[in-house]
């Protein structure tokens, strides 16, 4: 019984899913979902990518996942975008955004003045890559301060994205952090993975990360 109530769960989010994909294609925005263990950088990575997408005339909107606090989207929101904060202390902590919080969160937009919208999913690198949220592309955010191992620890996160985002760069002078053995690890996992290092701090290689977000639109 509870193996069905399992597949229910996921069933009706996929159904869910599904039905945000839809809307984006009607309304005309791509969805994308980010993801990673606390303390990536997601957000400072957000704060820079924004900018130039914006400087690109590309109209975004950030829906912000966080067990609790506004934290993240105040930080957001002094970009002047618009952007929805789903707390998940109120239905049990959870450690993950699925479809069923995505849905009305996106109700709070216009969602035919907006071009690409991005999910900052609660941080972990195991819950969220089990529910579809119903983006059109998944990036994982991996930074130089969690080690090489971490695609072969968490393979799913791996699996399910495409874009893998290696963030700090600018701190390995002072690490014992080899970016090689990363990537390969990323590859083992996910051979079609596009891989993009870059310093969310600096800005350094967010030419080729904003070019990247473009093309997936």
């Amino acid at each position: 019984m509870k193996i069905q109530i399992v597949r229910d769960v996921l069933e009706a989010n996929d159904q869910l899913a599904g039905d945000i994909r839809n809307i984006a294609k009607k309304e005309g925005f791509t969805l994308v979902n980010i993801m990673s263990s606390p303390g990536s950088g997601k957000t400072t990575l957000l704060e820079r990518l924004i900018p130039a997408l914006t400087n690109k005339e590309i109209r975004t909107a950030v829906i912000e996942g966080d067990i609790t606090t506004t934290a993240d989207a105040e930080r957001i929101a002094r970009m002047n975008i618009p952007v929805a904060q789903i707390n998940t202390e109120s239905f049990g902590g959870d450690c993950h955004l699925g479809a069923e919080v995505i849905l009305p969160a996106l109700h709070q937009f216009d969602l035919n003045n907006l071009d690409l919208i991005f999910i900052e999913n609660v941080g972990n690198l195991v819950c969220p890559a089990e529910f579809d949220t119903g983006a059109n592309v998944n990036i994982v955010v991996i930074s130089t301060t969690e080690g090489e191992d971490k695609p072969l620890k968490y393979p799913l996160m791996f699996r399910v994205c495409q874009i893998a985002v290696i963030n700090k760069i600018d701190l390995l002078p002072h690490l014992r952090f080899d970016i090689q053995i990363l990537e390969e690890n990323i590859r083992k996992i996910n051979p079609m993975m596009k891989i993009v290092s870059c310093s969310a701090q600096t800005g350094e290689g967010f030419d080729q990360l904003t070019k990247l977000v473009i093309a997936k639109r």
